[in-house]
């Protein structure tokens, strides 16, 4: 198990770009008439999202998601203007705050063992 303060959110953000990258394959396959080929990374990439998560110290996966959903929405709104070049607007920012919010009380719960 990973101990360190700074390795969870590095292991999340990795997951986060694992999940995004293996669900957008499967996107420009289904949705944008992509190469079926699109489907083998992008299944490989979901795979290792799940194993990444296994990595995070943490004594329930339930609170270890309802983290990383914290993380994932910070990703998937980088990923919407970096990959996909689309402007980020003041609710997406605004979205993305409460949702880290939510992310930060659920982990201070888990900090006092809650």
């Amino acid at each position: 198990m990973v101990r360190t303060s700074l390795a969870p959110f590095a292991i999340y953000a990795a997951a986060a770009v694992c999940e995004i990258g293996g669900c957008y394959a499967w996107w420009c396959w289904r949705r944008e008439g992509g190469a079926a080929w699109l489907l083998l990374p992008g299944m490989a990439s979901l795979a290792l999202f799940g194993w990444l998560l296994t990595l995070v110290d943490s004594e329930t996966a339930g609170r270890t998601f309802a983290a990383y959903g914290g993380i994932y929405i910070v990703g998937a709104i980088v990923w919407l203007r970096v990959v996909e070049g689309r402007p980020v607007t003041l609710r997406d920012l605004a979205g993305v705050a409460l949702c880290l919010a939510g992310a930060a009380v659920i982990l201070s719960a888990a900090a006092r063992g809650r």
